[in-house]
């Protein structure tokens, strides 16, 4: 595998990225990673949480044949911006840009480029592929079906569910109704103005990007796309519901191939036990669930191969 540092041009910002090629010279299929929520990097890994799913998934890749791009987010890494005044459309734009660097790049088979995106990254790679932007296809890792506000409602009920220690104790006792809290809080964002703002005086919301979350209902998209779709979430993920995967089989008309993974989180590790957000850091020292890896690899193989 060679790795390059590449960049790109989105709304006049300098993005920086990686291109994994299986060799220096050559043609090749590729796939275009895009990130999940957060200040994540080009490889998704955070300060406090470095999953490194595109930094593993790219070397299976090039194993197979198969060039990757993948990007640092805006404010991110190297890449230049704010990341506090990002939205989601801001994220959709990146991604275009990124699509169109690689339709014009000599060593990439402009017949051969597939969307693949995790967590918010597969609401951008939805929003792509129904766009008829010229993708042989799309891969969404932890994808939504039903609006940005109801996934994080169920989500809230998940995690809470998952509260360990001293957090969950606090939740019994004070007898805090998780979802009238989580609504008031959405209800905030939603009157807000500002890209960002402090909660509580301690987190940094980056409210702009999530007024546009909450609004986006990547239904109408699912049903426009035409191209192939692979849909992948783990069965223990309680970030985004895995109930998702058999709504999309009724909007999607396309070739569409759909795995809910038993015993995977949304950190694509497996994990025994019930599922909590408390056990992310031990995760992350765990490469991803093989099983995963295999769905991907072979779903690719069998689009590229004729």
């Amino acid at each position: 595998m060679v790795e390059r540092e590449v960049a790109f041009t989105a709304d006049g910002l300098r993005i920086s990225g990686t291109m994994a090629l299986p060799a220096p010279e050559g043609q090749y299929p590729c796939v275009l990673m895009i990130p999940g929520s957060g200040q994540v990097d080009r490889n998704e890994n955070s300060k406090k949480l470095p999953i490194n799913v595109f930094g593993e998934l790219s070397q299976h890749l090039a194993g197979r044949g198969i060039c990757s791009l993948r990007y640092d987010k805006r404010g991110v890494g190297l890449s230049e911006g704010d990341y506090w005044e990002k939205g989601f459309s801001d994220s959709l734009a990146d991604a275009n840009a990124a699509l169109s660097f690689l339709k014009a790049h000599q060593q990439i088979r402009g017949d051969k480029i597939y969307a693949f995106g995790h967590s918010e990254g597969a609401y951008i790679a939805t929003r792509l592929a129904a766009a008829d932007a010229g993708l042989a296809g799309a891969v969404l890792l932890a994808g939504g079906a039903r609006s940005g506000e109801e996934e994080l409602k169920w989500q809230a009920l998940q995690v809470a569910a998952g509260l360990k220690g001293l957090n969950r104790w606090l939740v019994k006792v004070l007898r805090i109704d998780v979802v009238k809290s989580q609504q008031k809080h959405l209800d905030r964002i939603k009157r807000s103005h500002k890209d960002s703002y402090r909660f509580q005086l301690v987190a940094k919301i980056n409210a702009k990007w999530m007024r546009e979350f909450l609004a986006y209902d990547p239904s109408e998209d699912l049903a426009k796309i035409q191209i192939p779709l692979l849909a992948i979430t783990g069965a223990k993920d309680i970030q985004v519901d895995p109930g998702n995967l058999p709504r999309m089989a009724t909007l999607v008309t396309a070739p569409f191939e759909y795995h809910v993974v038993p015993d995977v989180t949304h950190l694509l590790r497996s994990e025994a036990g019930t599922p909590s957000i408390s056990t992310y850091k031990r995760q992350v020292h765990e490469p991803m669930d093989p099983r995963v890896v295999d769905l991907v690899l072979g779903w690719l193989d069998c689009q590229i191969a004729p």
